[in-house]
């Protein structure tokens, strides 16, 4: 094929379906549902929040990668020094893709969609024996770097968009009074979570971490549609990317009015999973629970092969000596062993890796988006980092675990930063950094001759 071969709209179809499966895992679907509970009157401010973290961050991510010409993010990260991308890279991919999110989809898909048909002394060992097929099925469905675009954006999204379509179909249309009757304005004393919970609950989707992470995939899949030329690509993925991030954006609303509007049969829950079951009960009987296992194990599978796929991809192509397969075989086998120790201590440990991690990818794509302002300028990236820097250590200091958190070292400081730094106490401390690492960054460079021209080149 030619080197500036257009996709087709089948193809664009496709891609889209396969980054949508990639994106959508259970989370996706229990934090919504969570936050609508949370909000109740004001779910359309806290869906505002949510929208912009959990929908534009990826998409920006997304478009910062295609902007840049970037075939990973460790492209996008490099203007800000070799070993800081290395170590975003690493980091990323180790959160995404070994600590937290992949193993998250298998014991999402347990606790929900497994656990309730099984007696509670055989937990440990259900969870044990379904991780090790989980994993598996993820290895042997990723295995053919080539056999991705039909195993998730053939074959298994689509099967999990028409569940859902199921699910909204019965909910907002044949038994639609409890939709109906929600207020669309905010209730006064209604409503625990408002837009900037709705922001912050979007860091736990993941999805700005993994839109720099799945960037590699789609480009991979790209390369296999013949669209050999870098530039052409970079459109091709903001293209799919705004596509598929669109369609995401009416689900996330949808959830969101189900789990607000469930508390008219349902009692507020400390999490998305039971409230979703409860919903799916409420509205299709007894096949409820049953229709949840398949949802729930289509989009933590399709999630889980993302994940894997694209460290094995970023991290093979980075280094070459290992390659693909190794690093496909060890994050899987990690993300095993992990998801073992359970859902609430993957989740008690996540809050701070995503705390450190989200301002320093915002600073990044934020970067990557001034691209054909600022290009590539190595002043204006490090001084932007750096400064973000100093407020994500801080915020890991402000999530840590309750057994930490407590440690006199670490509640000094987390004192004298909620009194001294400007939006600490609401997680949002980075941006004031950001910018002012943003605003130096571009005023030494404009002043500093030598350094103006100090870009990376491609």
């Amino acid at each position: 094929m030619e080197n500036n071969t257009k996709l087709t709209g089948k193809q664009y179809l496709i891609l889209a379906s396969l980054l949508f499966g990639l994106f959508f895992g259970a989370g996706n679907l229990i934090f919504p549902i969570h936050l609508g509970q949370l909000a109740q009157g004001n779910w359309l401010a806290a869906a505002g929040g949510f929208i912009l973290s959990a929908i534009c961050l990826p998409l920006l991510a997304i478009l910062a990668i295609s902007l840049t010409e970037s075939n990973s993010m460790y492209d996008l990260a490099l203007p800000a020094g070799k070993n800081f991308a290395l170590l975003f890279l690493v980091l990323t991919h180790a959160s995404l893709g070994l600590l937290v999110a992949s193993p998250r989809t298998a014991t999402v898909t347990f606790t929900m969609g497994v656990q309730p048909f099984i007696p509670q002394h055989l937990t440990h060992v259900g969870l044990l024996v379904f991780s090790a097929l989980f994993f598996t099925a993820v290895v042997w469905l990723a295995y053919h770097e080539q056999s991705i675009i039909r195993n998730v954006g053939k074959i298994l999204n689509p099967v999990l968009i028409l569940l859902l379509t199921l699910l909204f179909v019965i909910a907002f249309i044949l038994k639609g009074h409890d939709v109906y009757s929600l207020e669309l304005l905010p209730l006064d004393g209604q409503g625990t979570a408002n837009f900037i919970t709705g922001f912050l609950e979007g860091y736990n989707t993941m999805d700005a971490l993994a839109g720099l992470g799945f960037g590699v995939t789609i480009i991979a899949a790209l390369k296999q549609f013949g669209q050999k030329e870098q530039g052409l690509r970079s459109r091709s993925v903001a293209q799919v990317g705004t596509l598929t991030l669109g369609f995401e954006a009416v689900i996330y609303v949808l959830l969101i009015i189900l789990g607000a509007s469930s508390l008219h049969y349902s009692r507020l829950t400390t999490e998305g999973g039971s409230a979703f079951t409860t919903i799916m009960q409420h509205y299709t009987g007894v096949l409820g629970t049953a229709l949840l296992a398949v949802l729930t194990l289509l989009a933590c599978l399709t999630t889980a092969i993302g994940l894997i796929t694209s460290l094995a991809q970023d991290l093979g192509a980075r280094f070459p000596q290992l390659g693909y397969h190794r690093f496909l075989f060890l994050a899987a086998g990690l993300s095993f062993l992990i998801a073992n120790f359970g859902l609430d201590q993957i989740i008690s440990y996540s809050s701070p890796i995503l705390s450190f991690l989200y301002p320093l990818a915002i600073a990044l794509i934020t970067l990557g988006l001034l691209n054909p302002v600022i290009g590539k300028n190595r002043l204006i990236y490090r001084t932007t980092v750096m400064l973000t820097l100093i407020p994500a250590i801080l915020d890991v200091v402000h999530n840590l675990p309750p057994v930490l958190a407590n440690w006199q070292f670490f509640a000094a400081i987390d004192q004298w930063a909620s009194r001294l730094i400007p939006l600490y106490s609401v997680g949002l401390d980075f941006l004031p950094f950001m910018l002012v690492g943003l605003g130096a960054g571009v005023l030494l460079a404009k002043f500093s001759p030598k350094t103006v021209r100090e870009t990376v080149e491609e």
